[in-house]
């Protein structure tokens, strides 16, 4: 697995996550996420997101969103599929509102690519997962 701290190599022995230990990069003792997206905060937003050696996926949502709730699930899923390669965040608008004034999110959910700590794509609305899997595809 990469590290998305500091983007060195891990190697991740299966034995050791089934006993259910956590594994951390052994170059800067940063915790490995495997196949979980990352909440992210206005205080974490610059660290995980923007800091990130990996493309980072954003998903901008809130709780009471129904088409948020109906992407959910892929998203999930594309942080399991894609862990080493894509960084999945998830930032609750209406908790960190900073973030989204930042990036002018006006409907949600919103997925925000991010590559090299910049913005590259954004996908509004819920989407066919086949369709958030395609405009990925440049940036994995």
């Amino acid at each position: 697995m990469r590290c998305a701290n500091c983007g060195t190599v891990n190697r991740v022995p299966l034995e050791k996550l089934a006993q259910g230990l956590a594994p951390v990069c052994g170059q800067c003792k940063s915790p490995l996420s495997i196949g979980k997206p990352v909440t992210v905060t206005d205080a974490t937003f610059h660290e995980e997101v923007e800091q990130s050696a990996l493309p980072v996926l954003v998903d901008m949502w809130a709780p009471w969103c129904g088409p948020c709730r109906m992407i959910a699930p892929f998203v999930d899923q594309l942080a399991l599929e894609k862990a080493g390669r894509l960084r999945v965040a998830k930032l609750n608008v209406d908790e960190n509102p900073n973030v989204a004034m930042r990036f002018d999110i006006q409907s949600i959910p919103a997925l925000l690519v991010f590559k090299d700590g910049r913005e590259v794509d954004r996908i509004i609305g819920a989407v066919p997962a086949a369709e958030i899997a395609r405009r990925l595809k440049p940036w994995v």
